[in-house]
């Protein structure tokens, strides 16, 4: 596939960042989630080049080939200092954008509190913000969707995900998007995933943050508020999927989001995409994400 992007690399946090790059300007830092990898990003960044931006995607910590952290920390405040310090490694300044998906949208909320001035604006989708989050993660429905969180905490995780060449992460993508071909960016997960370590590192994040022997403990409730529930300064642009197989949220629910975002955000929900909606729906998405960003 002919893309014309760069690629490079870059040291933050303690961490070699692999990176695909398009652009001049300021930087648009573009991070992914699980089981995903930056190239989720390759319609939206030749956009963010054409309007002036230095798009940037990385691979996220302990995805190939991105280095495998030897300290093993794949908590949220961690998380989110790899963003900001991939701002400053990669020259970023107050003019800056973050664009979020999954567990980059977690950590995000976690890295705009910590560094407002960092960021003049923001785009995340399909994980709401810790409130209402909060009020979705323990009701049957979802707790049914998450079962694979729960999985991911047993020793067998890897193996299983590892035989037939990672195909469970084909079942998640036809879980989370329904009707969405996702070939291209399935062989680009695995990847990111086959070599064991870096699988191990993957499932690190949700062992590290949805750890259950933690889970209903104040001093963890506390922790994770004061990470990724604080009220973020940031103008946002808040997208989420309705018909999003991994977390559903609905349009009631939507209607508390703005409560925890900076002035001038916004909330874009999509009818017809998936968890996936930046490959989904890309000329609505990219569109959508431009007109919010160029704004003054």
């Amino acid at each position: 596939m002919s893309t014309g992007f760069q690629t490079g690399s870059v040291r933050a946090n303690d961490v070699d960042f692999s990176y695909l790059e398009l652009g001049k300007g300021p930087l648009a830092l573009c991070m992914h989630g699980f089981p995903d990898s930056p190239w989720t990003y390759r319609h939206l960044l030749p956009e963010l080049a054409a309007a002036g931006f230095r798009a940037v995607a990385p691979f996220m910590r302990g995805f190939a080939p991105t280095s495998v952290p030897g300290d093993w920390r794949y908590d949220l405040r961690t998380i989110g200092q790899d963003f900001n310090a991939l701002h400053a490694a990669l020259g970023g300044d107050a003019s800056s954008i973050l664009i979020a998906h999954d567990w980059g949208a977690v950590a995000a909320y976690a890295a705009l509190a910590d560094a407002p001035a960092n960021w003049r604006r923001a785009v995340i989708c399909n994980i709401p913000p810790l409130p209402v989050f909060g009020q979705v993660a323990f009701t049957y429905a979802q707790l049914k969707r998450f079962f694979y969180i729960w999985f991911f905490q047993l020793d067998c995780a890897e193996d299983v995900l590892l035989g037939g060449d990672l195909e469970f992460l084909r079942d998640l993508w036809a879980d989370w998007s329904p009707g969405y071909d996702a070939s291209f960016d399935l062989e680009q997960a695995k990847a990111c995933l086959r070599d064991p370590a870096n699988l191990k590192a993957a499932l690190g994040y949700y062992r590290t943050v949805m750890n259950p022997r933690r889970f209903g403990q104040a001093d963890y409730v506390q922790a994770q508020a004061e990470v990724w529930g604080r009220p973020l300064r940031t103008p946002t642009l808040y997208f989420h999927g309705l018909r999003d197989g991994c977390l559903a949220i609905t349009h009631e629910l939507a209607q508390q989001i703005p409560a925890s975002l900076g002035p001038g955000s916004e909330v874009e929900l999509l009818e017809d995409a998936g968890h996936f909606l930046l490959v989904e729906q890309p000329a609505r998405v990219n569109r959508r994400i431009l007109e919010f960003l160029q704004r003054n």
